[in-house]
């Protein structure tokens, strides 16, 4: 396992899947790689000119439709227009931006992060077949839930922690999802998956000097999108142990090939993830 490849991949021909973010980055590199195995993909982006680009250049059937994730009326136009689908791959992503807030009033990288792939799984849960693969981050372990002010609206601001929060929160809801469905006996599965150190767009866009060192780190250190992307097509498409988590296996988990790793001891709070859910019911109006 620990030197699996793209080439591994098996055959996902007549599956249908998901993929969030599509456009660029991970997401795209994810996208290419299962339409050259033969599944159908979704790209589900909120920059539809840029999925088509990358879909235009897919081998296999693709379908380009609109998600806004930081806008849950987005969100739920989105499910109510798919049918069926076999695996849901959240992994869109907002990283260290400056304070902003989503149409809905959320912090953005809580409300799209998090929030808006929670609000996404759960209106579409019905309809997937197979599983559910959740994109994490290393910087989950930064991360602390504060259930009291989780939109930073009284807090002071941190870009970092901010981010750290939403990652951890992606996190504790795929273990959390996991748990629900076992206890419903469900035969969907939940799984998380995390790229490592990978060169991609989310680290251009804090509108600071950092984009500048992220550029010089990504071009120095970083694994290219490809590589980065096979933890999730490992988790998307591989025999997985349900609620596991699945990143790199190279030193601190920033580069390398797939393999089961570890989390912080603040993801495995049971207690807490369940109260992260409730609440995160509440902000989405599932309740």
């Amino acid at each position: 396992m620990s030197k699996w490849t793209a080439a591994n991949l098996p055959d996902q021909t007549g599956r249908t899947i998901v993929v969030t973010g599509a456009n660029s980055g991970l997401g795209a590199a994810t996208a290419r790689a299962l339409s050259r195995v033969g599944a159908k993909v979704i790209l589900a982006c909120r920059d539809t000119g840029k999925a088509r680009q990358v879909a235009a250049g897919l081998p296999g059937p693709t379908e380009v439709r609109e998600l806004d994730l930081a806008n849950l009326n987005s969100v739920r136009a989105f499910t109510d227009a798919i049918d069926r689908v076999d695996v849901l791959i959240n992994n869109a992503g907002v990283m260290a931006l400056p304070l902003r807030r989503t149409g809905d009033g959320f912090e953005m990288q809580f409300g799209t992060n998090h929030l808006g792939h929670f609000a996404l799984t759960n209106l579409l849960l019905d309809r997937i077949t197979d599983r559910v693969v959740t994109v994490s981050s290393v910087a989950h372990r930064l991360g602390r839930i504060d259930l009291d002010d989780p939109n930073w609206e009284r807090r002071r601001y941190d870009r970092w922690l901010a981010y750290g929060q939403s990652k951890l929160a992606n996190l504790m809801f795929a273990y959390e999802l996991q748990r629900r469905l076992a206890g419903e006996g469900s035969a969907v599965v939940s799984v998380a998956a995390h790229p490592g150190y990978a060169a991609t767009e989310l680290m251009s866009h804090t509108e600071s000097v950092r984009d500048l060192v992220m550029a010089l780190g990504n071009r120095l250190f970083a694994q290219d999108a490809d590589q980065g992307a096979l933890p999730t097509l490992f988790a998307a498409t591989a025999d997985i142990v349900p609620g596991a988590f699945y990143g790199p296996d190279g030193f601190l988990g920033l580069h390398g090939h797939p393999a089961r790793c570890g989390s912080s001891d603040a993801s495995k709070d049971r207690a807490l993830a369940s109260e992260l859910w409730e609440l995160s019911e509440k902000l989405c109006g599932l309740i």
